[in-house]
């Protein structure tokens, strides 16, 4: 076996692509696979620094990128994102995996570039401990959110080329023998916590790096992507304080001033000062109902819809909204934003193309209408496959057609005018296209949900109830069955079931596992727990218990979005069926009727916490199951296998023995709960959600039948 790493060349896209698509964990997936063409457009779009193939007789086997922007997510100055890194799994115990890795980060430290950042499944105990024993660290987020990751950066080039210039011979030497990051760094572990330490007010990281019989010692400012102090230690055990060469760059701190606002009619748009992120907000709607990034006058640095470099941008009012200019030596981007009367219009005006714009709708719970006229509850991979990891492999949508999504508040419409992908249900990439005039105008339509209007149901739909009006409702859309509740009716609580003659409830605590270990409704059982053990659940190390309590960041947090359940380290017993985490000030006990046709409650009391609180179960189901969901006053029937996330206000989940587990707010629980549904490998994941500083409060039940709404 002879393996050989050079940069990727014309004509390996297709071979890379078929690699990701023979391997389920390859790090870029896409439903029904990726083609050659899409890769190779790939990574034009992200601006590639450079991308590394391994191959092995002609065959590629593992891949490694360098790039500016991800899709999500953009670099700052001096940084680059790793991606596709992936390595076959028959070559994964061998020196591939170091090797990409090493000659990646010689090719930052000779371009200039000395910042990694890259994005890691927690769950993945390999990959994650492999990047910590290379020295990534974490500076941020340490626990993952929506997309499954948690984000690790590497100073290593940072911190070689800041001190090189004051290295003596010997030092420079042993420097040059390096072949593998893996026996530099001093070994982190591998827990989810931060790394960074308050030094003086800054925010720092500590390098201890092994060069033969030398020691470099650093310290790293990690807001401003810059080494503070350094020394080397020689064979004696004398240390010298090394003299630092500034990186070649210079990174803009945000400024963080206050959003422009304006709106009208319960609408209000805010635009980002920093980035120039664009946010509507809907009275009655938890969390933003739109978001649109800034394009860039840099056509190879747009913003990523979970990130947006800082901007040197100038933002005047204008009637009914606001002008926003950037200025990139000649180059221009002006965008006008006005909200008047339910339509938001961003009007682009540009001296060379600017980048693309992502636009993510921010309704959770509602209708997707396509533009072929079908109907799709919006969520993950419903309607429109996924494409968020290669958004080359998203969808194409025809000028002249229209989208339309319809919540339980307000009604969204997007009349198709320019270049538009679907990347999922709810996010849209969208290029910039001048008129005759050399004005690029995109237009988005607001309307309230009752306000009798077309926005929002799309053609085939009924306007006031959003029901299917012709011989197809009702039918299969591919995503699953609408049952045809109207939009906006009150649904229907469920009564009593009678229980099964001499079912008995049982329920244990247990607070070594943060939660319900059993439950029990005579011989069903009710939940999934590895208990005593602890397994990876979805994107969660550490699961313990079938059901159990978090903080979160928020549900419609553009960084990060609704976290995977990853508990508090430490919980007290209060009662049998009540615990409490004192560091994070949470408690949540239980009332469990012996009666089993009384529901189980959850109350949940977290009054400090300023982050979302989450119930979290994991039912025992079939691999693949039924779930009935009320979704903005619409019924659908979905199989677990036709979905990756879903939201809704209630739902009812089909139990391994037939029984069904109804989830749903408890009378008096405040508005704004609701429940998300997500498939995993390991099976199906649900969560209760509740905004911070409001009353929690759920109700589960099992019935012989599905409750209906």
């Amino acid at each position: 076996m002879s393996i050989t790493i050079r940069p990727y060349q014309e004509g390996d896209a297709h071979d890379i692509a078929a690699l990701y698509n023979r391997h389920r964990d390859n790090p870029n997936p896409v439903a029904g696979g990726i083609t050659g063409d899409e890769l190779e457009r790939e990574l034009a779009e992200r601006d590639t620094g450079t991308f590394l193939v391994a191959v092995d007789g002609g065959r590629v086997v593992g891949t490694f990128g360098l790039f500016h922007n991800t899709g999500r997510r953009s670099a700052r100055a001096g940084e680059l994102i790793a991606d596709m890194f992936f390595v076959a799994p028959a070559y994964r115990n061998g020196v591939i995996t170091g090797r990409l890795f090493t000659e990646a980060v010689e090719w930052m430290v000779q371009s200039g570039c000395l910042v990694l950042r890259l994005t890691v499944n927690p769950a993945n105990s390999v990959a994650f401990k492999l990047y910590r024993r290379v020295g990534c660290v974490s500076v941020g987020q340490t626990v993952p959110g929506e997309d499954g990751n948690v984000e690790l950066h590497n100073y290593i080039p940072l911190v070689l080329r800041s001190v090189f210039a004051d290295l003596g011979p010997e030092v420079r030497s042993a420097l040059g023998d390096l072949n593998s990051f893996g026996t530099v760094t001093e070994a982190r572990d591998d827990e989810l916590r931060s790394d960074v330490r308050l030094v003086d007010g800054v925010r720092t990281v500590d390098y201890h790096l092994a060069l033969g019989e030398f020691r470099i010692t650093a310290s790293v400012d990690v807001d401003r992507g810059a080494v503070r102090e350094a020394e080397v230690t020689g064979p004696d055990g004398t240390a010298r304080a090394l003299r630092l060469t500034e990186p070649p760059y210079h990174v803009r701190a945000p400024r963080r001033p206050e959003p422009h606002r304006f709106g009208s009619g319960g609408l209000v748009c805010e635009v980002d000062g920093d980035d120039g992120t664009l946010s509507v907000l809907g009275e009655g709607h938890h969390g933003p109902l739109f978001v649109s990034t800034w394009p860039s006058c840099r056509a190879d640095r747009p913003a990523g819809w979970r990130e947006g470099e800082p901007r040197d941008l100038d933002i005047v009012p204008v009637e009914n909204g606001v002008r926003v200019t950037e200025r990139c030596g000649e180059d221009e981007v002006v965008g006008t934003v006005t909200l008047s009367e339910g339509t938001l219009r961003q009007d682009f005006a540009f001296t060379s193309r600017p980048g693309r714009i992502f636009q993510t709708v921010g309704l959770r719970q509602g209708t997707f209408v396509h533009p072929d006229g079908e109907r799709h509850p919006i969520g993950l991979g419903l309607g429109v496959r996924d494409a968020s990891e290669a958004v080359a492999a998203s969808q194409g949508v025809p000028t002249g057609t229209e989208l339309a999504w319809r919540g339980t508040s307000w009604g969204i419409g997007l009349p198709v005018r320019e270049p538009v992908r679907l990347i999922h249900s709810a996010l849209l990439e969208r290029g910039l296209a001048a008129g005759p005039d050399g004005v690029a105008r995109l237009r988005t339509d607001f309307r309230p949900a009752d306000a009798g209007t077309g926005v929002g149901t799309g053609a085939g739909t009924d306007a006031r109830t959003g029901a299917r009006t012709d011989a197809g409702a009702g039918a299969r859309t591919g995503a699953g069955t609408e049952t045809g509740t109207e939009a906006g009716t009150e649904a229907v609580r469920p009564g009593r079931t009678a229980p099964k003659p001499g079912a008995v409830r049982r329920l244990e605590l247990t607070a070594s596992a943060a939660g319900v270990t059993s439950w029990k409704e005579g011989t069903t059982k009710v939940l999934r727990s590895p208990y005593p053990r602890t397994r990876v659940f979805g994107y969660n190390p550490r699961w313990s218990a079938g059901m159990w309590v978090t903080a979160e960041n928020s549900r419609f947090g553009r960084a990060s979005g609704l976290g995977w359940g990853v508990a508090p380290a430490a919980w007290e017993e209060k009662h049998p069926l009540g615990l409490f985490a004192p560091r994070e000030r949470i408690g949540w006990e239980l009332t469990a009727p012996e009666d089993t046709a009384e529901p189980v409650r959850a109350d949940i009391q977290a009054p400090d916490s300023e982050e979302e609180i989450v119930l979290w179960l994991t039912p025992n189901t079939a691999r693949e199951t039924t779930v009935l969901l009320d979704s903005a006053g619409t019924r659908w029937e979905l199989g677990s296998a036709g979905f990756r996330q879903i939201w809704a206000t209630a739902a009812t989940v089909r139990l391994a023995d037939g029984s069904w587990l109804d989830c749903r707010p408890a009378d008096g629980a405040c508005a704004q709960a609701e429940l998300v549904l997500r498939t995993t490998p390991s099976g199906l994941l649900i969560g209760c959600v509740s905004p911070a500083r409001r009353p929690s409060a759920w109700q589960l039940a099992v019935h012989s039948e599905p409750t209906r709404s």
